[in-house]
């Protein structure tokens, strides 16, 4: 599980003339009052990155004013600004003087968005690679430059052509790299993708995984045309809620809270993967009534699922957000006694707020849980409830979600 993202946003934006005179690029609006970052900072913080660094420049006030010290889903958010033009390189190096850099961290584009399982890419360990670099299939290459790759590794960059049209595989701007890369940063300026990677290709130290997410790159006049015309779609998410005990882990004895107790059921790990790349948001909603009766601590119930998050991470998978409610008329601890709170299922009193919290929508939303308590807050809140059966498959239940649900998978739209 990686923490800390570093989102370049220093560049000039010149391809755009006058539509980024005044405002750095990924700072241009796509909607009233959103900028097209706000939906690079969402993809982050729902995959669970905490620590959130604008490496900025040109404007870069005004990238300050708006991110600076704020929190974002979960996400903190700071920006970082170069005393002068460094180059993507530069920037990294910059961060590095001061100090911020994690072993692993994600590094990436400002001005793109590629909509990948980010779990996926950082799953593995690096082995003796320095980096991963999230590759994408597009029709016309010309514009970007194209990446040979094979056996998981990269093994060239061609230069951009824009004379030269046809399919090819692209750099998605989304990078995972170790501190070891900022190291090897020693004249500046200098660009990651022209002096760093080349060298570690060369090396044989850089990987590439290829996905297939909707990507979009705001860098002329009509792809950011394309944006303002497609994102608002793409905001917000339908919402798959799941229970927790008997639902995504087993739940032999009642009230597990122990870690060395985590036991998936059947296909757990693989139906959570299924509906990240589907395009949901993967909320849980649980009750946790041991915690009003005394039978553990909120805090082993936090770190329950850490550790269920981290399992989860190693199948390329993560839940974007958990809720849960303690409370219980019969609590033996006075903090959670209350006759009827309205989180505590079957209330819907969590669906709402998970809807108000974050950018989603009912349509193709649903929740799937092991008890009548769990369909009844479904159907209080307006949404198909599907039940799994003791001893059954989760993975099985969400493919029957998605299909009766009408929405399988969020649109891979994609530019040139």
């Amino acid at each position: 599980m990686i923490r800390q993202a570093f989102v370049l946003v220093g560049g000039r934006g010149t391809r755009l003339g006058t539509l980024a005179a005044a405002t750095p690029k990924p700072l241009l609006e796509v909607a009233p009052g959103r900028a097209f970052l706000d939906h690079v900072v969402l993809e982050l913080a729902r995959h669970g990155v905490r620590e959130i660094t604008f490496l900025a420049g040109h404007l870069g006030e005004q990238v300050e004013a708006r991110y600076d010290g704020r929190a974002f889903w979960g996400a903190d958010a700071r920006v970082l600004r170069e005393p002068e033009p460094l180059g993507t390189a530069g920037a990294l190096a910059f961060a590095r003087d001061a100090g911020l850099l994690d072993e692993h961290f994600l590094m990436l584009n400002g001005d793109s968005l590629f909509e990948i399982n980010l779990t996926a890419l950082v799953a593995d360990a690096l082995g003796d690679d320095l980096g991963r670099i999230a590759l994408r299939a597009v029709p016309d290459a010309g514009r970007f430059g194209s990446v040979e790759h094979g056996g998981g590794r990269i093994t060239a960059f061609r230069e951009k052509d824009p004379a030269s049209t046809g399919p090819g595989v692209v750099n998605g701007g989304i990078y995972l790299l170790r501190r070891e890369v900022a190291q090897r940063i020693t004249t500046l300026p200098a660009s990651i993708e022209t002096d760093v990677f080349p060298a570690l290709v060369a090396q044989g130290r850089l990987g590439g995984m290829a996905f297939d997410g909707y990507f979009l790159d705001i860098g002329l006049p009509d792809t950011l045309a394309q944006a303002r015309q497609e994102l608002p779609e793409r905001w917000a998410r339908p919402i798959a809620f799941l229970d927790r005990d008997g639902t995504i882990n087993r739940d032999e004895q009642g009230y597990t809270h122990r870690i060395e107790d985590l036991d998936f059921v059947e296909g757990a790990p693989e139906a959570i993967r299924m509906l990240n790349e589907a395009g949901h948001l993967v909320v849980v909603v649980t009750n946790q009534a041991g915690i009003a009766r005394g039978r553990f601590t909120e805090d082993d119930f936090h770190r329950f699922m850490q550790a269920m998050r981290a399992r989860l991470a190693a199948h390329g998978a993560h839940i974007d957000a958990v809720y849960h409610a303690p409370w219980h008329a019969d609590a033996v601890v006075e903090a959670w006694r209350h006759p009827d709170h309205p989180d505590r299922k079957p209330n819907a009193g969590m669906i709402e707020r998970a809807f108000a919290e974050w950018p989603s929508r009912r349509a193709g939303s649903f929740l799937i849980g092991d008890s009548e308590s769990d369909l009844e807050a479904a159907r209080r809140a307006g949404l198909p409830g599907h039940a799994i059966a003791p001893g059954g498959c989760l993975k099985a239940v969400v493919a029957h979600a998605l299909a009766t649900s009408g929405r399988t998978a969020l649109n891979t739209t994609e530019t040139a």
